[in-house]
């Protein structure tokens, strides 16, 4: 079966990009989530300011905390629509932050050569060679540099919409454990370990699957 283009995932995601915020998590408009994830950034990051990478930067919720909490993001997204969402958040919040529109398995030259941060947000379930993405990262970190990952399983059904033609060929479609995701960093990282992020506050709700969080050390 062949893999989904990057045209085909831009799209769909151009789509979504009116009503992504939507969801608590991802526009973080309640006051109460959007603390939770400030904090839990807070957490994971170096003191600031750092030079953060925001893969898959959606409409740049998170790379507003990050530029809120002193460091440097640059947002990089596939889809243009989701791109233009975060540039506008990000300015009418008064930040002056790159937001670029590419593929965040291959980041362009364009974002920069290396990184205190790397952080990615539900990502790893949409890319089709997920393990090279995360070489690739890893390779983009500067001395004990961090990937931050905030990932989950969720096995969603085959009696929801259907993601972009080919999906099915997406290794971890329906998202990863942390088990594997740790397996397969642990060769190029220092240090690695994965937090649990079972609060419902962070995601407006009560969650019955596995999400957590991979810090990576180089």
């Amino acid at each position: 079966m062949p893999e989904p283009d990057l045209e085909s995932i831009s799209s769909y995601w151009d789509a979504a990009a009116d009503t992504f915020d939507d969801e608590a998590d991802h526009g973080l408009r309640d006051l109460r989530v959007r603390a939770a994830w400030a904090g839990r950034l807070r957490s994971w990051m170096p003191p600031p300011p750092s030079d953060v990478l925001d893969l898959g930067c959606g409409t740049g919720s998170l790379t507003l905390l990050l530029a809120e909490q002193g460091h440097r993001p640059v947002g990089l997204d596939l889809s243009p629509r989701m791109a233009e969402a975060a540039r506008r958040k990000l300015a009418s919040a008064g930040f002056a932050v790159t937001v670029l529109v590419g593929d965040a398995s291959a980041p362009p030259a364009a974002a920069g050569a290396s990184f205190d941060v790397i952080l990615a947000r539900h990502l790893m379930w949409t890319l089709p060679a997920p393990e090279r993405a995360l070489r690739t990262w890893m390779g983009l970190l500067r001395p004990h540099g961090r990937l931050i990952l905030i990932e989950g399983n969720w096995q969603t059904s085959d009696d929801g919409p259907p993601y972009v033609a080919g999906a099915h060929a997406l290794p971890w479609l329906g998202g990863v454990s942390a088990g594997p995701l740790l397996d397969v960093l642990r060769p190029y990282a220092a240090s690695v370990r994965a937090e649990p992020l079972t609060d419902p506050v962070l995601w407006g709700k009560p969650i019955h699957d596995e999400r957590y969080a991979v810090i990576a050390r180089r």
